[in-house]
Protein backbone atom coordinates (compact mmCIF):
# COMPACT_ATOMS: atom_id res chain seq x y z
CA UNK A 1 0.00 0.00 0.00
CA UNK A 2 1.47 3.52 -0.35
CA UNK A 3 1.45 6.24 1.87
CA UNK A 4 -0.95 9.08 0.30
CA UNK A 5 -0.39 12.83 1.06
CA UNK A 6 -1.95 15.23 2.44
CA UNK A 7 -1.89 18.66 1.31
CA UNK A 8 1.32 20.56 1.34
CA UNK A 9 3.55 16.87 0.95
CA UNK A 10 2.64 16.14 4.48
CA UNK A 11 2.20 12.33 4.91
CA UNK A 12 -1.18 11.20 6.37
CA UNK A 13 0.54 7.45 7.13
CA UNK A 14 -2.68 5.46 6.32
CA UNK A 15 -4.88 5.97 3.27
CA UNK A 16 -8.02 8.05 3.82
CA UNK A 17 -10.78 8.30 1.34
CA UNK A 18 -14.14 9.96 0.59
CA UNK A 19 -15.36 6.47 -0.90
CA UNK A 20 -16.48 3.33 1.26
CA UNK A 21 -13.72 1.15 -0.47
CA UNK A 22 -10.06 0.88 -1.40
CA UNK A 23 -9.28 -0.58 -4.79
CA UNK A 24 -7.48 -3.72 -4.27
CA UNK A 25 -7.93 -3.61 -0.67
CA UNK A 26 -10.99 -5.40 1.51
CA UNK A 27 -12.32 -4.00 4.69
CA UNK A 28 -11.70 -6.61 7.36
CA UNK A 29 -12.63 -4.89 10.16
CA UNK A 30 -15.04 -1.91 11.11
CA UNK A 31 -13.82 0.15 14.22
CA UNK A 32 -16.24 3.06 14.13
CA UNK A 33 -16.54 6.57 13.64
CA UNK A 34 -13.28 9.07 14.06
CA UNK A 35 -13.20 12.55 13.76
CA UNK A 36 -10.81 16.11 13.94
CA UNK A 37 -12.23 19.21 15.42
CA UNK A 38 -10.72 22.48 15.55
CA UNK A 39 -12.09 25.94 16.74
CA UNK A 40 -10.27 28.93 15.07
CA UNK A 41 -10.78 32.18 15.63
CA UNK A 42 -8.78 34.77 12.98
CA UNK A 43 -6.06 37.27 14.20
CA UNK A 44 -6.80 40.49 15.07
CA UNK A 45 -4.65 41.20 11.78
CA UNK A 46 -6.10 38.99 9.52
CA UNK A 47 -10.18 40.44 10.75
CA UNK A 48 -8.66 43.46 10.08
CA UNK A 49 -7.32 43.17 6.79
CA UNK A 50 -10.68 40.55 6.61
CA UNK A 51 -12.50 43.62 6.69
CA UNK A 52 -10.68 45.67 4.31
CA UNK A 53 -11.27 43.02 1.68
CA UNK A 54 -15.04 42.69 2.48
CA UNK A 55 -15.24 46.17 1.42
CA UNK A 56 -13.59 46.77 -1.94
CA UNK A 57 -14.13 42.92 -2.17
CA UNK A 58 -11.86 40.38 -3.53
CA UNK A 59 -10.28 37.01 -2.42
CA UNK A 60 -9.10 37.15 1.41
CA UNK A 61 -6.05 35.65 1.81
CA UNK A 62 -5.47 35.81 5.30
CA UNK A 63 -8.98 33.72 5.49
CA UNK A 64 -8.12 31.30 3.55
CA UNK A 65 -4.51 30.49 4.87
CA UNK A 66 -6.82 30.38 8.14
CA UNK A 67 -9.23 28.29 6.72
CA UNK A 68 -6.72 25.51 5.17
CA UNK A 69 -4.41 25.71 8.23
CA UNK A 70 -7.75 24.61 10.27
CA UNK A 71 -8.52 21.68 8.07
CA UNK A 72 -5.15 20.65 7.54
CA UNK A 73 -4.74 20.66 11.60
CA UNK A 74 -8.34 18.94 11.82
CA UNK A 75 -7.35 16.10 9.33
CA UNK A 76 -4.32 15.34 11.31
CA UNK A 77 -6.74 14.61 14.53
CA UNK A 78 -8.90 12.35 12.60
CA UNK A 79 -5.91 10.52 11.38
CA UNK A 80 -4.69 10.31 14.87
CA UNK A 81 -7.44 8.94 16.16
CA UNK A 82 -8.05 6.37 13.63
CA UNK A 83 -4.66 4.90 14.48
CA UNK A 84 -5.33 4.79 18.20
CA UNK A 85 -8.22 2.57 17.52
CA UNK A 86 -6.21 0.29 15.56
CA UNK A 87 -6.86 1.78 12.01
CA UNK A 88 -4.84 1.25 9.13
CA UNK A 89 -7.31 3.36 6.71
CA UNK A 90 -10.15 5.91 6.96
CA UNK A 91 -13.48 5.23 4.55
CA UNK A 92 -16.42 7.67 4.39
CA UNK A 93 -14.24 10.60 4.75
CA UNK A 94 -15.93 13.95 5.05
CA UNK A 95 -15.21 17.75 6.36
CA UNK A 96 -17.86 19.99 7.86
CA UNK A 97 -17.46 23.57 8.63
CA UNK A 98 -19.78 26.10 10.33
CA UNK A 99 -19.67 29.27 12.62
CA UNK A 100 -19.60 29.21 16.17
CA UNK A 101 -20.28 32.09 18.35
CA UNK A 102 -21.60 34.60 16.12
CA UNK A 103 -23.96 36.08 17.99
CA UNK A 104 -21.96 36.49 21.08
CA UNK A 105 -19.68 38.78 19.24
CA UNK A 106 -16.92 36.19 18.60
CA UNK A 107 -16.33 35.08 15.31
CA UNK A 108 -14.90 31.46 14.88
CA UNK A 109 -14.86 28.67 12.47
CA UNK A 110 -15.54 25.34 13.33
CA UNK A 111 -13.89 22.39 11.32
CA UNK A 112 -14.97 19.12 11.40
CA UNK A 113 -13.73 16.07 9.39
CA UNK A 114 -15.18 12.23 10.36
CA UNK A 115 -14.95 8.69 8.46
CA UNK A 116 -15.11 5.22 9.51
CA UNK A 117 -11.66 3.81 10.87
CA UNK A 118 -11.12 0.85 9.32
CA UNK A 119 -8.62 -2.84 9.15
CA UNK A 120 -8.14 -3.40 5.22
CA UNK A 121 -6.42 -5.93 3.80
CA UNK A 122 -4.88 -6.70 0.21
CA UNK A 123 -7.50 -8.58 -1.77
CA UNK A 124 -7.01 -11.90 -2.43
CA UNK A 125 -5.65 -12.75 -5.88
CA UNK A 126 -7.87 -15.36 -7.65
Amino acid sequence: MTTPTMPYGAPSHIPVTTTFTIEGYRIVQYLGVVRGLIVRAPTIAQGFLGGLKSIIGGQIGSYTEMCEQTRQQAFELLVQHAQMLGANAVVGFRYDASEVGAGRGVAATEVLCYGTAVVVAPEQAR
